[in-house]
This record gives C-alpha cells, structure tokens and sequence, in this order.
C-alpha cells in the first residue's frame, strides 16, 4: 500500500511538471501567440454569458481550445463561460464562448476573466494540457 502511495505521489509529481508552463513561461517560449479578451461582455436576465477576444497560435501537434472563465466583485470564485475549439494557423481569429454559471450569480457590472490558449498533447498516450497562451482582463459585463 506504501509503494502505492509513493508511485501516485510521483506519477502526479511529473504531471504537475510537465504541465507546469506558466504565462509568463507561455509568452517566453512563443511570443507570437497570443490571447486577448474583448473589454464588454453581455450577460442576460437568464444568467447567461457571452465572452469574447482574439487568439493567434502558430502551429499545433494535438486539438487547441480557448477556455475562459469570470469572476466578480471581491469573491476568488471563477465561473467557467464555454470553450471554443482554435486552429492554430498563425492568423489572427476570433473566439466568442458563452456560458450560464447559474442564474443571479454574474451581474452587470465590474468582473475579470482570464482566457487561456491551451492544448491537448499527447504525452506516453496520455493527452495533457500545453498552455500558448494565458491573459486576465478587467471587462465590464452589460445586460445583453
């Protein structure tokens, strides 16, 4: 049971290194790529919420997503608002994701997201994340 317990700390010690690129890691290794968040976002009376920005990635060996997430006020909780699917062909392309966290909990108003340009590689057959890029944003959220 101890070698168990050792084997999964260390098999998660190394997933933790591989996948440990932070941002300012991100934008060192590929300063090309980019994330952006646009700086108005519309949430509706049902709760739902519309993001949206620009990504740019150059190339890719596995499937790359936009994901992003809100959060308001003074709380740490972040709400997670869709996922786009991103071709990685060195243009510049819109992304938009749109998510209802749940009714009455984002308002108009102040929030902040952060976006993230990540991507699925495949790693000893397990697909892990490799991050190109990572921004947060102050935005206003208008009712929509």
């Amino acid at each position: 049971m101890r070698v168990r317990s050792l084997l999964g700390a260390a098999a998660g010690a190394a997933l933790l290194a591989l996948t440990g690129a932070t941002p300012a890691t991100a934008s060192v290794l590929a300063p090309y790529e980019s994330v952006t968040v646009d700086a108005v976002a519309g949430v509706a009376a049902d709760g739902t919420v519309t993001l949206s920005g620009t990504y740019r990635c150059a190339s890719s060996s596995g499937p790359v997503f936009v994901s992003s997430s809100v959060r308001q006020g003074i709380s740490t909780t972040r709400y997670g608002v869709g996922g786009t699917r991103a071709v990685c062909d060195g243009a510049v392309h819109r992304w938009v994701n749109t998510g209802r966290p749940a009714p009455g909990v984002l308002v108009p108003g102040a929030a902040h997201v952060e976006a993230t340009l990540m991507e699925l590689r495949t790693f000893s057959g397990l697909p892990l994340p490799t991050f190109h890029a990572v921004t947060g944003q102050d935005i206003t959220l208008t009712r929509s």
